[in-house]
């Protein structure tokens, strides 16, 4: 029988045969070479080459990831839990140490200080300094980048996602979707080259929801770039412009989300297939 490697997918052993890894492998590598080509090196935001990475010897979490993200897009990051996702984004916004492959951002070594003044991350908490009033968090995240803080450029920001005349009321006294607003409003002030945002909209309200959906499509038009890693597969559907998808450490799927719609109809077929067929190799 041919050598096997195994993965946990929801408490269920998946047996994969080798063979299979390979084309995966192969697969991801001939996708990333046709946006390579299609986005040119001088519209590179984020290059993703080679990644592996694991938290412990014999269990990969990342298995040869590689992609770039260029200017003006907005990229859907979807998987099943435990599919790397989040080692992944900390990776890039080098929260964890990269061991196999390169990562850069602007042609800058995903290490180097020019890269993380190039990106702002968004975590899925809503941890942010209670001490500090609205508008002393945002004075605060501002000066980490080197930028000033324009008190009328954030009260505008306060008044359009539903949160008028609480800037400067204290952090402790607002809601799990006040202070997810106020992460949010941070980046959308900050206007950095790539926005990761990771399940940072959870708790959010419908209207502040929409009202983002239209901030982070100018900030594509201005030529800036955002990651959404999300559950919420029709907000994904109709901001972004490319989906990844990532399945048991690989890079299964890097589409754009016109082909994804026009072949599968949505995000939720391209997972359901995918999950359908590792469950079928278990039987």
């Amino acid at each position: 029988m041919e050598q096997g490697w195994h993965l946990h997918v929801g408490g269920v052993r998946l047996i994969a045969s080798l063979a299979r890894r390979r084309a995966l492998v192969e697969n991801a590598g001939r996708e990333q070479e046709s946006f390579a080509q299609r986005l040119g090196k001088e519209n590179e935001i984020l290059d993703v080459n080679a990644v592996d990475f694991s938290y412990k010897p014999g269990t990969p979490v990342l298995m040869n990831v590689g992609f770039q993200i260029g200017s003006n897009e907005i990229v859907a990051l979807v998987g099943p839990n435990g599919s790397g996702k989040s080692t992944l984004i900390k990776l890039v916004v080098d929260l964890l140490h990269l061991r196999e492959g390169s990562i850069r951002l602007g042609g800058d070594e995903s290490s180097s200080r020019n890269a993380k003044m190039r990106s702002m991350y968004l975590a899925s908490n809503d941890y942010v300094p209670e001490f500090l009033t609205g508008f002393e968090y945002l004075r605060f995240i501002s000066s980490l980048y080197g930028e000033k803080l324009h008190r009328d450029a954030a009260t505008a920001m306060f008044s359009r996602y539903q949160m008028a005349g609480r800037q400067d009321d204290l952090i402790e006294d607002y809601s799990h979707g006040m202070r997810k607003k106020l992460q949010i409003i941070a980046a959308l002030l900050l206007k950095r080259d790539l926005t990761i945002i990771d399940e940072t909209l959870n708790g959010v309200d419908l209207d502040a929801i929409y009202t983002f959906e239209k901030d982070i499509a100018l900030l594509a038009q201005e030529g800036r770039s955002v990651v959404l890693c999300s559950h919420d597969f029709a907000m994904l559907q109709r901001v972004s412009h490319r989906l990844l998808f990532l399945a048991h450490g690989f890079l299964v799927n890097d589409s754009t989300m016109t082909e994804v719609l026009e072949e599968e109809g949505s995000i939720d077929s391209v997972v359901r297939e995918y999950l359908v067929e590792a469950a079928d190799e278990v039987t």
